[in-house]
């Protein structure tokens, strides 16, 4: 019988607990081994910790190398800053990997969609560099900014700054590469909006294209992100491994999911040169706290993702392959998998992890 793998377990607040649970019970059922060191992030360990994310959480993930979380509540406009950003920056986890893909039963009118989103996770717009309207450096910014670009900047602005850097970039592009090799892929879609952003966008498509020439077995092109949206939704099937910076890799990456069903069966990974942190694409959905509804899937997927980056590629198959066919015999699926007309049907988060386990079971 082969060794534990330690992993750490972040639940998350919100939805975050119930999904995670859930999760827990499907890894647990594929026969893989596991320890499990589980820490708590977000807003209900504020109180005791004075911070949404303590040092002990990332001192558990930097012993374990690898965990999984559940969702994290980030507030809109106000509050602490994304504890899934500072997670990304502080473990230096460069590359978001989203994959998006079409499962038989899930009511869509896209089919056969299978598209890895691949973001970059440190730069760009979230990388948050701000700065508040009306305060005192935000004025001595403004004053800097105007001065050197000659661009009249309005006093009563706040100011978000999109660093992209060749070091990044490279990161990024190479990652995107490298896993369209590694997973047999044909084509590799950079995106940008270089004809306006020509020094950050621009740098970012410079280098995606000189790195092209050194993978000549895989097919590039690039696309303007606006011109991406219109044929994304006009002819999905053409993508393959798509490569974005930060910011329009998580708004393409909502939209690819979209097309295959929703945020219920988006995963995520989030990977760095040491670590790997793998979490559903989804938000925590507070106001569906404590009520067994929400889909577990998205979350399930990212442990398919999380088995296959530790080598367990048989146990990831098989979990996979239970998961699509609980979709697919449409039975044992949250309400947000049902047709309206069959909602009423619907199953608890926890009943779906009961269907998948029965659908493991027979899987050999």
């Amino acid at each position: 019988m082969t060794n534990a793998y330690n992993i750490t377990l972040i639940p998350g607040d919100g939805i975050g607990p119930e999904i995670s649970k859930a999760t827990k019970r499907v890894l647990e059922a594929t026969g893989v081994r596991f320890n499990w060191d589980i820490v708590h992030a977000g807003i209900e360990v504020m109180e005791e910790y004075g911070t949404p994310l303590p040092d002990h959480v990332l001192e558990s993930i930097r012993k374990n190398k690898i965990a999984i979380k559940g969702p994290i509540t980030t507030p809109v406009g106000s509050g602490f800053r994304s504890v899934n950003v500072a997670l990304r920056k502080q473990l230096e986890l460069y590359a978001c990997v989203r994959p998006c893909k079409s499962y038989q039963g899930i009511s869509s009118p896209y089919k056969d969609i299978d598209i890895v989103i691949i973001r970059e996770n440190t730069e760009d717009l979230y990388a948050g560099i701000e700065f508040e309207k009306g305060k005192p450096q935000t004025l001595e910014v403004i004053k800097f900014l105007s001065e050197k670009s000659g661009t009249n900047i309005r006093e009563d602005s706040g100011i978000s700054i999109k660093p992209i850097s060749e070091t990044g970039s490279r990161h990024i592009l190479r990652y995107a590469f490298e896993f369209a090799r590694a997973d047999e892929r044909t084509k590799v879609t950079a995106i940008h909006k270089a004809n306006i952003m020509k020094f950050s966008d621009g740098l970012f498509l410079a280098i995606a294209r000189d790195m092209a020439k050194e993978y000549p077995d895989i097919e590039f092109e690039d696309r303007i992100v606006d011109n991406m949206t219109m044929q994304l939704i006009k002819n999905p099937q053409q993508f393959n491994v798509i490569v974005c910076p930060n910011l329009y890799g998580d708004i393409l990456s909502d939209l690819c999911a979209g097309l295959v069903g929703g945020l219920g069966v988006a995963p995520g990974a989030n990977i760095g040169n040491e670590y790997a942190l793998f979490e559903p694409t989804h938000g925590s959905a507070p106001r569906y706290r404590g009520l067994n509804k929400v889909n577990p899937m998205a979350m399930m997927l990212s442990g398919v993702m999380m088995l296959r980056h530790i080598g367990e590629v048989d146990n990831a198959h098989r979990l996979e392959q239970a998961i699509a066919d609980v979709i697919y015999e449409g039975k044992n699926v949250t309400y947000d998998l049902k047709i309206d007309s069959e909602r009423d049907r619907a199953v608890g988060t926890s009943q779906v992890a009961d269907a998948v386990i029965e659908k493991l079971e027979k899987i050999k």
